[in-house]
């Protein structure tokens, strides 16, 4: 952990200037509040993130639409390689998919990601006053009420996930519920303010995504009532 924290050192300190940008907006409005500061900052790093997350998720959701034409494609050249790439560079084209444009928006946002990680795990609250039920941001939660919403929030974000990307494959319905039980257990024992921060984040992505396909759900609905009528 040490290794990956000097790693990501600048980005860290970075999202430590930023933590006390914040916290010094909570104090002008006469609220002075780590809490906040922390929602307030992963809000605006969701929102700066948001054009890339779209780019991985819609490349993730396209690529899952040809799956059943990529798995005709690998049964009927699994005797022919070169020709069986052929084929699939032929769909790629043919459909406007890139199968490595989900992976490049993700490896962008990561070190971002793993900053705020890092600015929150070893973060000092001086003079912190109290959050919600919280006395300090920097002890676990003993109430294990943040733990429980990471679960949960964790779990929305996959079902959420899967729904959109039409990921119906008994892996991915066994990591739905085997991550959310993960993350609520480590998050016994992280500070109170990174599990703050994972699940605002949580809560970010879930609305991020429900506004990504805002417009094709309502299609959907759309179609059930005029085959209902």
């Amino acid at each position: 952990m040490e290794f990956l924290s000097s790693l990501f050192e600048p980005i860290v300190e970075l999202f430590r200037i930023l933590m006390g940008l914040f916290y010094n907006i909570t104090a002008l409005t006469g609220f002075p509040n780590y809490g906040i500061a922390i929602i307030l900052m992963t809000i605006c790093l969701k929102a700066c993130l948001y054009p890339l997350n779209k780019k991985q998720i819609k490349s993730m959701k396209a690529m899952q639409e040809i799956q059943p034409e990529l798995k005709k494609i690998q049964k009927n050249y699994k005797n022919n390689p070169q020709l069986m790439q052929q084929k699939m560079a032929e769909l790629y084209q043919e459909s406007g998919v890139n199968p490595l444009a989900g992976c490049l928006p993700l490896l962008v946002q990561m070190p971002f990601l793993m900053g705020v990680y890092y600015s929150l795990y070893g973060f000092e609250y001086q003079g912190e006053p109290t959050f919600l039920w919280l006395s300090s941001l920097s002890d676990v939660d003993t109430t294990y009420i943040l733990p429980l919403l990471s679960a949960i929030t964790t779990f929305l974000t996959q079902k959420q996930s899967m729904m959109n990307n039409g990921q119906e494959n008994q892996q991915m319905k066994m990591m739905m519920y085997i991550m959310p039980v993960f993350i609520g257990y480590i998050s016994i024992n992280f500070p109170s303010g990174l599990v703050l921060y994972w699940v605002v984040m949580n809560i970010c992505q879930i609305v991020q995504q429900w506004y990504m396909f805002r417009n094709e759900d309502s299609g959907v609905s759309g179609k059930a009532k005029k085959g209902a009528a």
